[in-house]
């Protein structure tokens, strides 16, 4: 099982950046500059302690991002990355600090670039 992240303008439609990825649970081979990341539940915990709680108190892992701009998601994003690190294992299914951290690098690097789009994730 897996999110797929999306950033997306105000008509719904996906951006595309100026930075091809090519990492995920799937990917298109070579890349892509669509802003669309899959990304495994296996790193779910990790998430949840790096994302903020909801008004309930309750965690809502990377389910925070949803309806989120990139302006508002940045600071929070940043600071995930910092506490998760990017250090990737050899096994991207492997839920480590530093995988998880690579995964929302990316999404922060959406966030800077398209600061009035916002997250959807399904």
């Amino acid at each position: 099982m897996s999110w797929s992240v999306f950033i997306k303008n105000d008509e719904y439609q996906t951006l595309y950046s100026v930075n091809r990825v090519q990492y995920g649970g799937t990917y298109v081979a070579g890349g892509t500059n669509e802003c669309n990341l899959n990304i495994t539940y296996n790193y779910s915990k990790l998430f949840r302690e790096v994302f903020p709680l909801n008004k309930d108190g309750n965690t809502t892992g990377l389910a925070w991002l949803e309806y989120k701009t990139g302006k508002e998601s940045e600071p929070i994003l940043a600071k995930a990355v910092e506490r998760l690190g990017v250090r990737r294992d050899n096994d991207y299914w492997e839920a480590t600090m530093g995988n998880a951290g690579f995964s929302l690098r990316i999404l922060l690097s959406w966030a800077r670039e398209f600061p009035n789009g916002r997250f959807s994730i399904c």
